[in-house]
């Protein structure tokens, strides 16, 4: 079946969160950043799955800009930073993550063929918007979907449905792209057509179900389409 809707994840697919990081550290009197910030970002994003999986397990829901500064304050911890104005301004530059360079121009693309795009996330509506405003890609996007209106966090199926809700289209009319590979498979197990972008060149996941594609980039996901 002929796809009709291109959904991408947020974190890690579209938006580099790495950034907050890598330009915090950049900054004057950082020193003590500078020597960690990869393990600290390293370190945030796991924390921030891997709380936003319990919560899901557990029903115990939060919304993810709490899981995301639970993580940062476990990461920081971690790397023996004390610094409440260096938290302050990790979290102040997570609201304004870059896209990753080919983003634009791949939606750019997609909206030229008259493909539907739409954001299905994890994170809070305001993070997300945030997010879309500051890489200002919301002109390419019909839908921003946050996990807020379901409350419960990926994978759990309730959020996939969302999609089909809002388009009113069959889960194997949908292109789901998504960084993360825990999500490519469970996207794929739900029905979607997937792409699993894995930038750091990562093993498969052993789960329910493998993406159909395996890209580097976001750059061929119109050809996929």
């Amino acid at each position: 079946m002929a796809t009709k809707l291109c959904v991408f994840d947020a974190y890690g697919t579209l938006f580099d969160v790495a950034a907050a990081a890598r330009v915090a550290a950049e900054e004057p009197g950082r020193g003590a950043l500078q020597q960690v910030w990869p393990q600290l970002a390293e370190d945030w994003r796991r924390k921030q799955l891997e709380y936003s999986w319990l919560r899901a397990v557990t029903g115990d829901h939060v919304s993810f800009w709490q899981v995301t500064q639970d993580g940062l304050d476990w990461a920081m911890a971690r790397a023996g930073l004390d610094d409440p104005e260096l938290r302050e301004r990790l979290l102040a530059l997570y609201w304004e993550l870059p896209a990753y360079r080919e983003v634009p121009m791949m939606l750019a693309r997609l909206k030229a063929e008259g493909r539907d795009c739409a954001i299905l996330s994890n994170g809070s509506r305001d993070m997300l918007e945030g997010a879309v405003d500051s890489a200002g890609i919301g002109i390419y996007l019909d839908a921003v979907l946050s996990v807020d209106e379901v409350g419960i966090f990926k994978p759990a199926a309730r959020v996939y449905d969302m999609v089909g809700a809002r388009f009113g289209c069959a889960p194997d009319e949908v292109l789901f792209t998504s960084s993360n590979g825990w999500d490519a498979a469970a996207a794929s197990a739900y029905g979607f057509r997937t792409a699993w972008v894995n930038r750091a060149g990562l093993p498969m996941d052993r789960l329910m179900a493998e993406p159909a594609h395996v890209l580097d980039d976001l750059t061929t996901i119109p050809e996929l389409a």
